[in-house]
């Protein structure tokens, strides 16, 4: 045999051979591939019961038939799309239907990811996802508690001006008791006058101290409610009754927070302000001799003009804390874990992954089976067994290898060994020439 012979007929075997140890590993694994995609259908089936549980209303036993029915049927869709595409899709050879099987796989997938996928999700990190929730809404009502005590508290810093101008006018009506403002010493108009400008500036000072302290006592409070909310957060029970607790805390929380922001005393502040200067109204003049009322009216006047700058001053710093923006705390909003899930997908991508991946495993088994498939074909041994073929496969095998064995009769040169050797027809000439066939016969 030449050389050439040889080598091709080598690559064919090693090429019938590859070809038949793919064939047996697929036949072999066969039972491995169902089992594997039954398994992985049960759970997500068992993942989407425990998903679809929190989204359900009613009675007990309703919510329990109605998920046990959705979570069945769930894996058993999943089961038979996967079998369906494992058994059709590795022998769909053609462009076309390759394409098709290749779209069917991925409306299929879509569909899987939205019935459940996202119900695994929730059953692997929606209780993490509640927790997270409460813990930013904790977060934003400590902002805004903190945000209204700094307005409730601004007032405060009122409170030293305001002293500061009633020490003023008290020493004033001091010194014009020794006579230094009108050069007369006595209790008249204008000491009279600076000592009740003096109350009431200790008094507007008092009510402020006053504010300062139920702002205190109101943030004490709300600390506490914020203390529970945390501690609630990191509880170990039950999630749903965790977030109904929350909720009761949030709520009195933000009414601690509409306190705050109405105890600010800065509002006082500016009407006390205001009706020290235009309420102010200049008493006569009580000097016995017309030199010395002369005298306390300058003064008076004097007076006067202080009042309305501190009143000026005391009315701009009010209107500034006034005009600060007041808080709005949202109100707290309850979430199952399926929405919470959701809301908050971007902070659990692992659990996500871990959900889809539990559905969409058997596609890299299909995947594998078509490179197996294809790779059985191009090594030219078919994909089906002996095994595996059935009756109608056997009768067209053999009609198939009769017609290739009546062609190669037909053909010149390709006659088997069992043929009969042909035979020159003889010369017209050689009439006395005796075939050899026909002598050993005659003998």
């Amino acid at each position: 045999m030449p050389p050439i012979s040889v080598s091709l007929a080598q690559a064919s075997g090693a090429r019938n051979s590859t070809a038949s140890l793919l064939s047996a590993g697929v036949g072999r694994l066969e039972i491995t591939l169902k089992l594997t995609t039954a398994i992985l259908a049960l759970a997500a089936g068992v993942y989407t019961y425990l998903g679809v549980r929190e989204l359900l209303n009613g009675s007990p036993t309703t919510v329990f038939f109605a998920a046990v029915i959705y979570s069945v049927a769930v894996s058993v869709g999943i089961y038979a799309f996967w079998v369906f595409l494992m058994q059709f899709m590795p022998h769909v050879t053609g462009r076309g239907g390759r394409s098709l099987m290749f779209g069917c796989m991925a409306l299929g997938s879509l569909m899987i990811v939205a019935m459940s996928s996202w119900l695994n999700a929730s059953a692997l990190a929606g209780a993490a996802a509640i927790q997270q929730h409460l813990a930013i809404t904790v977060q934003n009502y400590t902002r805004d508690l903190d945000t209204a005590n700094t307005n409730a508290i601004a007032a405060q810093g009122l409170l030293p001006d305001i002293q500061l101008a009633s020490s003023r006018f008290a020493k004033l009506a001091d010194a014009e008791r020794a006579g230094s403002l009108t050069g007369t010493a006595g209790s008249g108009t204008v000491v009279q006058l600076l000592t009740q400008m003096s109350g009431q500036l200790d008094s507007l000072g008092l009510e402020v101290q006053a504010s300062g302290k139920r702002v205190s006592a109101l943030f004490e409070e709300g600390g506490k409610h914020l203390a529970k909310m945390r501690e609630l957060i990191s509880d170990r029970g039950p999630i749903s009754a965790r977030s109904d607790a929350f909720a009761t805390e949030s709520l009195a929380l933000m009414g601690v927070i509409a306190n705050l922001q109405q105890t600010s005393v800065a509002p006082a502040v500016k009407r006390a302000a205001a009706s020290l200067s235009s309420g102010f109204i200049a008493p006569a003049a009580g000097g016995r001799t017309a030199d010395l009322a002369d005298r306390q009216t300058a003064v008076v006047g004097k007076v006067e003009s202080s009042i309305a700058a501190q009143a000026a001053s005391l009315s701009e710093a009010a209107e500034k804390i006034l005009a600060t923006p007041k808080v709005e705390p949202a109100r707290f909003q309850a979430m199952s874990p399926a929405e919470a899930v959701l809301r908050y997908a971007g902070d659990f991508i692992p659990s996500w992954a871990g959900a889809i991946s539990i559905d969409l495993m058997p596609a890299v088994l299909v995947l594998i089976l078509c490179v197996v498939h294809a790779a059985i074909r191009r090594e030219g041994l078919p994909a089906v067994s002996a095994s595996s073929m059935t009756a109608g496969d056997l009768v067209a095998a053999l009609r198939i290898a009769r017609e290739v064995e009546a062609a190669r009769r037909m053909v010149p040169g390709e006659a088997g060994p069992d043929a009969a050797p042909a035979v020159e027809p003889a010369a017209a000439g050689d009439e006395n020439v005796t075939p050899l066939s026909s002598a050993r016969h005659g003998k």
